[in-house]
């Protein structure tokens, strides 16, 4: 709490009634910390040379941005903690790629489930045309899953990336949608300006704040090869006729008016790189220790020595001194000459407290990442109860970062893939081009990926079995959750119980029915 400050009626009353001044400044002492937060004090020694600058979002990255993402991806490369991060995160939320699952709003269009159903499978096996190939990107290198994969890393490691979506034919793919990730760098001011209020980090914006339009260099600004050949290109952020993204901007919004993302590991770059330089010089100081390196202590006269030896004997000592090395063998007798003496170097490796230490610290970078430390080292050493809440606990992170991935690149592509596959005739859907509505309804979908898993299966069948007996979940919800797909799990269920009657063995007994009606 700063000082209070005195006025001339505290002093007044000070001078005439010192007992009544003392209450009168215990009360206003009490108020004035009921009133305020000790956290912006200026005379608190703890905080006293703590004053960081105030400035808008853009303004604070406009010169630490570059910086940033030069030690976040020198972190990926060589800090198997920041590597271990990354891995995990991609692995978690991506896995083999998030699959679609088209789901039409058949109420508000007109259609019967089975119409639907029949629908649904269509796009589903059209949107495979371009997504499961190479074509559907520009560099003819991954296919939508794996584009998927490269997206949210580079999202992770630069804080955002770009995905433009020209149109052309190329080979036998009926469809001209491409996609190309663009990494984070190449999007700048032209002739790289200065931020102004309408452009900024290479986004052109309207007054309203929406992007107008990206600009792109024509190479990444760190190749050093094409410097004099440097070129910007502006793709307008919206197609003027048809209002379809030309560009997906990726990148997780902190604060309001923020025109770039943030590198993931920004928060823990300097505590991962002081465990890096701790880590080495531990290391450094066990394999000495391990080396168990000796000196020699000296106190004869070397000259005296040397006289006493004939010419070739004293040659050949001082030839052998400066060449050869001494390296101690198992069981090795070394002879010493007269005055010398051993002296071992006992660096006190391995440190007992470098385990601790770290752990401690590494505690506090898994908080800022959102990864349990268990999982951000891979070390389930406590209870499964324990293990359990940690896994969870991070599952809540991976999925809300699914969403995310889903709502900002999976959805747009598929809805940039049904507009040709409509507009072309490949795929019916009468209205959808003249009315927003039916275009929402026809491009519903839902976006699954590689389940969550489990510490104990049999457990956490037995808890989806209580759930669907209690009418809390369903089976389609239940399949849904382990990566499956109920409607097609029961067409297969049926071919094997027709299979299993047909040859007398196997499993035949339908499925029991609970009291939602679900089963067989």
């Amino acid at each position: 709490m700063d000082k209070i400050k005195t006025n001339i009626v505290d002093r007044a009353i000070e001078y005439f009634a010192p007992v009544q001044a003392q209450k009168r400044f215990k009360a206003r002492a009490a108020l004035a910390i009921a009133e305020s937060y000790t956290g912006s004090s200026k005379s608190k020694r703890s905080l006293n040379s703590f004053r960081p600058k105030n400035s808008d979002v853009n303004s604070t990255l406009e010169d630490e941005l570059d910086t940033l993402q030069a030690r976040s991806r020198d972190m990926i490369r060589n800090n198997p903690i920041a590597t271990g991060a990354i891995e995990t995160n991609v692995t978690s939320v991506v896995g083999s790629g998030l699959s679609l699952d088209a789901r039409v709003d058949y109420n508000y269009i007109g259609m019967s489930q089975d119409e639907a159903e029949i629908w649904e499978r269509n796009a589903e096996r059209e949107f495979s045309i371009w997504a499961d190939t190479l074509e559907c990107d520009v560099e003819r290198t991954l296919n939508f899953y794996e584009m998927q994969e490269l997206a949210f890393r580079s999202t992770l490691e630069s804080g955002d990336c770009f995905i433009i979506t020209p149109r052309f034919k190329r080979g036998d793919n009926p469809y001209s949608l491409k996609m190309q990730i663009i990494e984070a760098d190449r999007c700048s001011n032209p002739d790289n300006k200065r931020n102004t209020e309408t452009l900024a980090f290479g986004i052109e914006r309207e007054t309203t704040g929406a992007p107008k339009k990206y600009h792109f260099s024509n190479f990444h600004p760190g190749n050093a090869s094409y410097v004099k050949d440097k070129k910007w290109q502006g793709i307008e952020a919206f197609g003027s006729r048809t209002s379809l993204p030309n560009v997906l901007h990726l990148f997780f919004k902190q604060r309001p008016g923020q025109s770039r993302g943030v590198p993931y590991l920004a928060p823990v770059i300097d505590p991962l790189r002081q465990i890096e330089k701790y880590t080495d010089a531990e290391l450094t100081a066990a394999v000495v220790s391990a080396a168990f390196t000796v000196f020699i202590k000296s106190e004869a006269d070397i000259e005296e020595i040397l006289k006493q030896m004939s010419p070739e004997d004293a040659k050949q000592f001082v030839t052998e001194s400066k060449n050869t090395d001494i390296s101690l063998g198992n069981g090795a007798v070394v002879g010493l000459l007269p005055g010398e003496d051993i002296t071992t170097a006992n660096p006190g490796r391995p440190n007992a407290n470098f385990d601790p230490f770290v752990s401690s610290i590494l505690s506090q970078v898994g908080v800022s990442l959102g990864i349990p430390y268990e999982l951000l080292l891979k070390r389930f050493t406590a209870s499964y109860s324990a293990a359990q809440a940690a896994f969870l606990e991070a599952w809540r992170v991976f999925r809300k970062r699914r969403v995310w991935l889903a709502t900002r690149f999976c959805q747009p592509s598929y809805e940039l893939f049904i507009y040709e596959a409509v507009a072309t005739g490949r795929i019916s859907a009468p209205g959808f081009l003249k009315d927003p509505a039916l275009r929402k309804a026809y491009s519903g979908a839902q976006w699954f990926g590689d389940p969550m898993g489990h510490i104990d299966p049999l457990k956490s069948a037995k808890g989806a079995t209580e759930r669907i007996a209690n009418l809390t979940s369903t089976v389609q919800r239940e399949t849904v959750e382990i990566g499956g797909e109920w409607s097609k799990n029961q067409a297969q269920i049926r071919r094997e119980r027709a299979f299993a009657k047909e040859v007398g063995g196997g499993v035949s007994e339908p499925v029991k029915t609970n009291e939602s009606g679900l089963g067989d």
